[in-house]
């Protein structure tokens, strides 16, 4: 009796669950929720780490410009000179001071001394430098050289340009002008090559160049040269132990020469001698 009341109980249970899941709708094939769409990573570029700065390095620097700051102001003014000499640009103050570390702003003395040397110019804002001869190439050189016909100092005119120094060694070479030294000064002088010019000479150097007797043998002469650093052109010690052996005679045989008068028709080329051709014919 009990176990069929039991049986009873479970039965209605059973029914009342179904009916219970009966009742509830059933749920569709579930949906996949649309994720958002993933972001790339961006991942930042790798940067090679900044060599890092020696405490010691930048203590060397700073004693370094320091040491410049303090100089006195010719040693400045002759670093910067050099700066303009060496770039042959126009510089400003502040580009002056990145380059050679001389604050010109800020010493008024050094800023002064720049502009009123000679070796400088000033257009008002930039620092350039000035040769004592404006030229700018080979042709120019010769134009100048060739309106100093008494002589031009090469050091007047190696800070013309870069290449001047090549340039008056080719003008040399082409013989277009002489490179003669003073035995004074031992600075090379640069004279036109132009027969045309006429060169003043002082009367002293003529009563010199009429002073000096040369020597009438050739051995001697031949002496004179090798004294002054030069190979003499013949050797007359051996032509004359050649003609010794071959019986000829070392004497010369005086020929007589028509004696010809000079007139305005010869050609001078001792111009600057005009006493010579007092006598010249008419």
């Amino acid at each position: 009796m009990a176990l069929n009341e039991q049986l009873n109980k479970f039965n209605k249970q059973q029914e009342r669950c179904q009916s219970i899941l009966s009742s509830v709708p059933r749920a569709g094939p579930s949906k996949p929720v649309p994720s958002a769409p993933a972001r790339p990573t961006v991942v930042p570029p790798s940067r090679s780490p900044a060599p890092a700065v020696k405490f010691s390095n930048d203590t060397e620097r700073l004693q370094h410009i320091n040491s410049i700051r303090k100089a006195p102001v010719g040693a400045q003014i002759k670093r910067v000179i050099d700066l303009l000499l060496e770039t042959r640009q126009h510089l400003t103050p502040e580009q002056i001071n990145e380059a050679c570390y001389v604050d010109v702003n800020s010493n008024k003395a050094v800023f002064d001394s720049l502009r009123n040397n000679l070796k400088v110019s000033y257009d008002g804002r930039r620092f350039s430098y000035k040769s004592k001869h404006d030229l700018k190439d080979k042709n120019e050189l010769l134009y100048l050289v060739r309106k100093y016909p008494e002589g031009i100092p090469v050091i007047d005119l190696k800070d013309a340009y870069p290449t001047v120094m090549e340039d008056l060694q080719a003008l040399k070479a082409a013989g277009q002008i002489w490179l003669l030294s003073n035995f004074d000064s031992q600075e090379d002088i640069a004279y036109p090559n132009d027969p045309r010019a006429v060169i003043k000479v002082d009367d002293d150097l003529k009563q010199l160049f009429r002073g000096i007797e040369l020597p009438r043998d050739m051995l001697d002469i031949e002496k004179d040269i090798q004294k002054n650093g030069m190979k003499p052109a013949t050797n007359t010690a051996k032509r004359r132990a050649a003609a010794q052996v071959h019986g000829i005679s070392t004497k010369q045989k005086m020929k007589k020469k028509k004696k010809h008068e000079i007139s305005k028709r010869t050609k001078l080329t001792n111009a600057h001698l005009p006493e010579l051709f007092q006598n010249l014919g008419s």
